[in-house]
């Protein structure tokens, strides 16, 4: 097994790196962030879903909300990678 390269920091670790007050304004904001009622309502619904099928906290899949409305489990890098970057969906486009 070949040894795994050493990553390198990305744009945004290393902005807040050198900028620790922006760090800080960041850790704020994301704290305010997900105090918001409906981020919470959110987190509520994907915890009651994982509870239901017997998988809470024992790691494995993601609840995913779909555009139909449903839940499903999807790979949790999969599930989270969608929201990156501005230019693609929001939610598991349901089949």
């Amino acid at each position: 097994m070949a040894p795994q390269a050493a990553k390198r920091p990305r744009k945004s670790a290393k902005f807040y790196k050198e900028n620790p007050e922006a760090y800080q304004r960041k850790l704020k904001y994301d704290t305010e962030y997900g105090k918001r009622p409906s981020k919470r309502k959110r987190r509520s619904e994907l915890n009651q879903e994982r509870r239901k099928r017997g998988v809470y906290g024992k790691g494995g899949k993601d609840m995913s909300h779909t555009t139909s409305g449903k839940m499903v489990p999807e790979d949790p890098s999969t599930n989270r990678a969608r929201n990156g970057h501005g230019k693609n969906a929001r939610l598991k486009i349901s089949k």
